[in-house]
């Protein structure tokens, strides 16, 4: 048994080795045999990774790096069936985070709605248009329809790009810190920014199946 657990050890420690950390880990692919899928990041080059053998299991890695690139404006390396990148360099933590899942738990065919949402807590539709400000590409939340105090929701929504997109304030817009325009990242943040209570409880169940999971691993990715 001692023997068997070092092997896993070992494998552990070679795969971040070789891709970096582990930044986001699902415990279970719903369409293939329900395999823990990782995402590990090493010098701005991101690396799909799981330790299944199963047989097809290099198609579905392939598959949730190409919803990487579809879903997140990600680009692949050449070469590779599992990595990509941000033309930036940057890695953008917690936007990824949310990618990572959509790529492995929505169904392969999956298209983030283009236009706007529905907002949670009033009757407007929520949507985000860009410009270039200063160098930087700033993104502003706009709103169609009728609601008290529309302005107060729309600050709260930008706050929550702020919080769980980790971008930046910029007058009454928000940008992402490498500043460059990531117009497919910024629109899966949306609907997150919208709910915080609802984003909350998610995270903090993904975080506590992330650290059981890790944990019998025989690693722990830095916070």
């Amino acid at each position: 048994m001692a023997n068997v657990e070092a092997k896993e050890r070992v494998r552990v420690v070679d795969v971040i080795d070789r891709y970096g950390w582990n930044i986001e880990m699902v415990t279970m692919d719903p369409h293939f045999h329900e395999i823990t899928v990782g995402l590990y990041v090493k010098e701005g080059t991101f690396t799909v990774w799981t330790f299944s053998q199963k047989p097809g299991v290099e198609d579905r890695v392939l598959k949730i790096r190409d919803q990487l690139v579809a879903l997140g404006g990600m680009a692949p390396v050449e070469g590779t069936h599992n990595q990509t990148t941000f033309s930036c360099g940057q890695g953008h933590g917690r936007p990824v985070k949310f990618l990572v899942m959509l790529a492995v738990e929505k169904d392969p065919g999956y298209t983030v709605p283009e236009g706007g949402i529905k907002d949670l807590r009033s009757p407007l539709m929520l949507d985000l248009e860009g410009s270039e400000v200063d160098g930087r590409w700033v993104y502003r939340v706009t709103a169609e329809g009728e609601a008290p105090n529309p302005e107060a929701r729309l600050r709260a929504v930008t706050s929550g790009f702020v919080r769980y997109g980790e971008m930046e304030k910029a007058g009454d817009g928000i940008s992402f810190p490498c500043r460059e325009r990531h117009d497919k990242l910024a629109s899966l943040v949306l609907p997150y920014a919208r709910n915080v209570t609802q984003v909350e409880e998610m995270l903090e169940a993904d975080a506590q199946r992330t650290q059981m999971t890790t944990s019998t691993m025989g690693f722990t990715p830095p916070t």
